[in-house]
């Protein structure tokens, strides 16, 4: 049987990793949710209180950090410990862009990631699975949605109370500038992904497109 080497794409809040989690359920994959990792070395440095370049590399390369599937979720380990609760706070969503465009912390990152899809049977989400760190990826998808869309979905799942709709909004929109223009990885669509806005989908059907489109490019 053919292995399955799925990479979704696009902006924050598109609801990757709520369909990528779907899609290798029933596609019996493993899910690897990059952004995740890139959150786990944003909410560790802010914990340091690190914020140049080199410390930052410097503690990605010494980090040890484990990652294991548990009830459907990926959790992220740091030393032993359970981080995976304060990864969606809105500081480490408002730090996440600046820290992993950092050259050295993107090729650490690249290099476990590819570790993990060898083994094939996977599913990963990201920024630039399907144009830097999976390029030869089976099925690319480029998941998006509009902006108001995407700021309600990551209203009702940030822990902060105190957070507004409003400035959710401008943050996706700041973020999505920070993700398209960076020079290293920039966000953007591979030219053989396939565009699915999910804006007007549910996560069912959205599932259901990325099954038919991997249906499609196995036969």
């Amino acid at each position: 049987m053919r292995k399955k080497i799925i990479a979704l794409d696009g902006p924050a809040g598109a609801g990757k990793s709520s369909v990528s989690k779907m899609v290798a359920k029933r596609l019996n994959c493993t899910y690897l949710d990059t952004g995740a990792m890139y959150r786990a070395i944003t909410y560790e440095a802010l914990k340091r209180n690190i914020s140049e370049e080199k410390e930052i590399v410097q503690m990605v390369e010494n980090l040890n950090m484990d990652i294991c599937a548990k009830e459907d979720t990926m959790h992220v380990f740091i030393d032993g410990e359970d981080i995976t609760q304060y990864l969606r706070t809105s500081e480490v969503s408002s730090n996440v862009s600046r820290i992993s465009a950092f050259q050295g912390v993107r090729n650490a990152m690249v290099k476990l990631q590819r570790k993990v899809a060898e083994k094939g049977n996977v599913v990963l989400d990201g920024r630039d699975i399907g144009t830097v760190v999976l390029p030869d990826a089976d099925l690319k998808i480029f998941l998006t949605a509009s902006v108001h869309t995407r700021a309600l979905r990551r209203y009702k799942e940030l822990k902060d109370t105190d957070t507004t709709l409003e400035r959710i909004e401008e943050e996706i929109k700041r973020r999505d500038n920070l993700d398209m223009t960076r020079k290293i990885s920039p966000l953007r669509k591979a030219d053989d992904a396939i565009l699915l806005d999910n804006s007007d989908l549910t996560l069912e059907e959205t599932a259901d497109k990325i099954i038919s489109y991997w249906k499609k490019v196995s036969e």
